[in-house]
């Protein structure tokens, strides 16, 4: 499987591989944000899903996949601590803001960064026409923010604090992003990579859920806590190990901008699942993002 996933990289097939890997990855994305949203308490949540992960990337991690090379251990302490603030930052946003107004503020602040980034690290070159299509992608994502805010948002006493916390994560969402495509590219297996970070990252969290869990008058029950935490592993697995593989076989920038499309999926499952309303204002800002994403891939 490694072997022909590194047979693509540079190749036109690399490239449609790339494209449906993270776009695949902005639904589950998506999908994994309505995880830790949901009825738990998002540190909960969270904890409950690192540690899921956590246990099932070991064996991996341990016996199957080669071990890192002595370089990766710096890059895997370095990628460690970009994450945990990610995720801090990521649970005081949503708890702090309503999920359909912090989620498109975060995703829509890392791939400008992302795309900045990817052109120092990698010399990644978008064309005018890319750019165009990042503009009108990043105006359909904050404009979804901002008619979320105006018609949906219930917290409005805690709703500056919630943006710059957002603004923060969408920042380490960018740091991420770029570093762990330099990490994956670093090693010559990129499931090494992904099952070590895995386990490595999903050591922090768990400590931070249970004490917050003990400290709690009335804390949930830990069995359907555990469930979502399992579901939200395999999730992440999946999410996560697309948006890395996409990066490694094509463009940093390019895969960061689709996946961006997370925003999308996301208002749909706002609607679906969490039953909030869709008018046609939303409907035409989600259109406005998928066309950005369109633009960026047609001008490459």
């Amino acid at each position: 499987m490694s072997d022909w996933l590194i047979s693509l990289e540079g190749t036109e097939a690399g490239h449609q591989a790339a494209l449906f890997l993270a776009i695949w990855a902005a639904f589950l994305h998506a999908v994994f944000g309505a995880l830790q949203k949901g009825r738990h308490d998002p540190w909960l949540s969270r904890g409950a899903i690192d540690f899921s992960y956590c246990v099932m990337a070991a064996p991996f991690a341990l016996f199957v996949v080669p071990w890192p090379e002595p370089h990766m251990w710096v890059i895997f302490a370095v990628a460690w601590v970009i994450h945990v603030f990610y995720k801090l930052f990521q649970a005081l946003a949503y708890t702090k803001g309503s999920y359909t107004v912090v989620y498109p503020v975060v995703r829509g602040t890392g791939p400008l960064f992302t795309v900045i980034g990817s052109f120092f690290l990698f010399g990644e070159v978008f064309t005018p026409v890319q750019w165009l299509g990042v503009a009108v992608l990043l105006a359909g994502i904050f404009g979804l923010a901002a008619y979320n805010f105006v018609f949906l948002e219930a917290n409005r006493d805690t709703f500056g604090i919630a943006l710059l916390f957002a603004f923060i994560t969408g920042l380490f969402v960018a740091a991420y992003t770029t570093y762990d495509a330099y990490g994956i590219r670093a090693t010559a297996d990129p499931f090494t990579f992904l099952a070590w970070f895995f386990m490595i990252d999903g050591l922090v969290f768990p400590v931070i859920a249970f004490a917050r869990w003990r400290s709690m008058v009335e804390p949930p029950a830990p069995g359907p806590l555990m469930v979502r935490g399992f579901f939200g592993g395999l999730v992440a697995f999946a999410s996560f190990g697309a948006i890395m593989l996409a990066t490694r076989l094509d463009k940093v920038g390019e895969a960061a901008v689709l996946r961006e499309t997370s925003t999308v999926f996301a208002a749909l499952i706002g609607w679906l699942v969490l039953k909030e309303t869709v008018g046609p204002r939303r409907i035409a800002l989600m259109a406005l993002i998928a066309l950005g994403a369109v633009i960026v891939e047609m001008g490459g």
